[in-house]
């Protein structure tokens, strides 16, 4: 005789078979690989946090593999959709930066929503940005920049990395604060945008000091400023001023990187994750690599998912301002 079975007498079954499944789950969490999704190629400078970052979250969670994807591409949206779509279950986390608040307004037809589709588990650290220019550039501070700046008839080259980019965003920011339109170059990656300013091509750059460090100390561009609200230390950048003291106040743009769980991952896996996440941004060695790239480990409120998320809801505010003032963005 066959049996049969009601939907609604089946339902309390599988919940408690799900209650009982999700806290096994946490509990072997991680009992696989650990995929970190960083929407950028390799090489560049995410890519260099990410891979230094896994280093000293994997050995939080018991030595566990962590991997690497890089999946980059139409200024991150495709690594981000990417670790939208999969599972919720702690195996694959998105790394990514400051891009995470501009997209939203840079593309115009996304498939996920940055703020609804994700599970915020902290910042991990800020990078500070430097306007830099080609050697030959007559002006030696940024007094001598801005009459420069004001004298060109057919506009200043500005060159970045690309739609999206940190460098891209650094430049709106500085277009904006200095009220001028200058031609903006992008290109396909950091390298080459450094490349053709060395070469004269291009007349400024805005990009991080993860990029720039290197550059600035063997005198091969000229640095007029940073864009923190303080100088920054270290022999390199002693008597580098800021945009702020040198006249555009209140000025301040860092290149902030995040760590992200598609929706729906268990409560109880995202606090193991951000606990190791946490642990691993006081782990000296990771802090030591990162101070070598002239970036700063985050240490404040931040740190914490809430405060993360209501940090990024701010920083799409901001940005999206300066995005749709420049109008500059995607189809």
């Amino acid at each position: 005789m066959a049996l049969k079975f009601s939907t609604a007498a089946l339902l309390p079954v599988c919940m408690a078979v799900m209650a009982i499944a999700t806290p096994a789950q946490a509990q072997d969490y991680p009992a696989k690989p650990i995929t970190i999704i960083v929407p950028f190629t390799a090489g560049g400078p995410t890519d260099k946090v990410a891979r230094d970052f896994a280093e000293a979250f994997r050995k939080q969670l018991g030595n566990v593999s962590v991997v690497i994807d890089n999946s980059a591409g139409a200024g991150s949206s495709i690594g981000v959709a990417k670790a939208a779509r999969a599972a919720p279950d702690g195996y694959t986390l998105l790394l990514t930066h400051i891009g995470m608040s501009t997209i939203p307004s840079l593309y115009r037809k996304l498939s996920f929503n940055v703020q609804d589709d994700f599970e915020y588990l902290g910042i991990i650290n800020d990078v500070p940005m430097t306007l830099i220019a080609r050697p030959t550039l007559e002006a030696n501070n940024y007094s001598e920049l801005a009459t420069w700046m004001a004298s060109q008839k057919n506009g200043v080259n500005l060159g970045n990395a690309g739609l999206g980019s940190a460098s891209h965003l650094c430049g709106l920011m500085f277009q904006d604060a200095t009220n001028t339109q200058m031609v903006t170059i992008p290109y396909g990656g950091t390298a080459p945008a450094i490349a053709d300013l060395l070469g004269g091509q291009i007349d400024l750059l805005c990009d991080q000091t993860t990029n720039t460090t290197a550059q600035i100390a063997g005198k091969k561009v000229k640095a007029y400023a940073v864009t923190t609200p303080e100088r920054l230390e270290g022999e390199v950048y002693k008597d580098v001023p800021t945009l702020a003291e040198s006249g555009l106040k209140d000025f301040n743009v860092t290149i902030w990187h995040g760590l992200y769980a598609p929706k729906g991952t268990p409560q109880a896996v995202l606090t193991k994750v951000n606990d190791a996440l946490k642990a691993a941004l006081q782990d000296p060695e990771f802090i030591q690599r990162q101070k070598d790239l002239g970036a700063v480990v985050a240490s404040d409120n931040r740190v914490n998912p809430a405060e993360h998320k209501a940090f990024v809801a701010a920083e799409i505010d901001k940005w999206g301002t300066v995005i749709k003032a420049a109008g500059q963005y995607a189809d």
